[in-house]
């Protein structure tokens, strides 16, 4: 039995077909254009295998109420072309199929909750830290999703004393995004961060935004893991200046699992986090529609 994924980002999709336990068969990227060449594409792809549903883990906003009149929309994107394109239904009627639909970090939350680092436990955080920042949460085996879904990129954190950066996020100039993904490191310090690895300013600083940003999610989520992705992420030495200033900031308060290298960590799945996470998605489409 065969099921689809779609990891639709903002510069790339990628297409997988895997079986009922996540492993992928085939997969194949495209890049991001207007919604009809790149869905032309899509479904191109997906005709030439006979999948039982999809799972779409998708850039956003997305629309994740089933009550809502754009339900399966993706909304309010900056990506123009993209804007108010019901993306669930299209992939629906083009393919005859039913299709689950969740965020990009959602899905990678699934994923690594099923499959990877978080494999065995009820419940974890999946983090991206690049372009942009985003998380995904699973709580007691179900994603996190209410009205809409989470956008823990955006949460307000205290400025650093030492930043004079004004900020880049468009809507809210110094929220955690604003100050911590790949652009404002580029912004505020001339240079991309992969360029930057021998200055450890940068990362310190880096370190104490993402550990605020830690803090709060361990106090209101309580996740048994936490999984750190993104480009960002690949300067490995940002890890342990993450542990040590989450300490510092949680200062005794509550016992945080221990040791933190083994409850903060990689993507257990690597690169393929997302696609799979689409993958069990579209299983699980499946057997609801049953």
């Amino acid at each position: 039995m065969l099921f689809g994924g779609i990891e639709a980002g903002g510069t790339k999709f990628v297409c997988a077909v895997g079986d009922e336990n996540g492993n992928i068969q085939e997969r194949v990227e495209f890049l991001t254009r207007d919604p009809g060449d790149t869905m032309k594409d899509v479904t191109e792809f997906f005709s030439r295998f006979e999948v039982k549903a999809l799972g779409i883990a998708s850039f956003g906003p997305i629309d994740v109420n089933p009550a809502s009149e754009t339900y399966g929309y993706i909304t309010t994107t900056p990506k123009t072309a993209w804007q108010n394109y019901p993306i669930k239904q299209t992939i629906e009627k083009a393919l005859g199929v039913p299709a689950g639909f969740t965020t990009d970090v959602n899905g990678a939350a699934l994923g690594e909750s099923v499959l990877g680092a978080a494999k065995g436990l009820d419940s974890c955080l999946y983090i991206t830290v690049g372009t942009g920042i985003g998380a995904g949460a699973v709580v007691k085996g179900n994603l996190l999703e209410g009205w809409s879904h989470p956008e823990m990129g955006h949460i307000l954190v205290r400025r650093h004393p030492d930043d004079h950066y004004e900020g880049a996020c468009p809507y809210h100039h110094d929220c955690l995004e604003g100050l911590a993904a790949g652009p404002a490191i580029e912004a505020r310090w001339g240079q991309k961060g992969k360029e930057l690895s021998d200055r450890p300013e940068v990362w310190e600083m880096e370190a104490d935004y993402l550990a605020q940003a830690l803090m709060q999610y361990v106090l209101i989520v309580s996740p048994k893991k936490i999984i750190m992705g993104g480009g960002v992420m690949h300067q490995q030495q940002l890890f342990p200046l993450i542990y040590k200033r989450l300490d510092e900031l949680i200062n005794g308060y509550i016992k945080l699992p221990e040791p933190l290298s083994e409850y903060i960590t990689s993507p257990g799945l690597g690169n393929d986090a997302g696609i799979t996470g689409a993958i069990l998605l579209g299983k699980q489409a499946y057997e609801t529609s049953k």
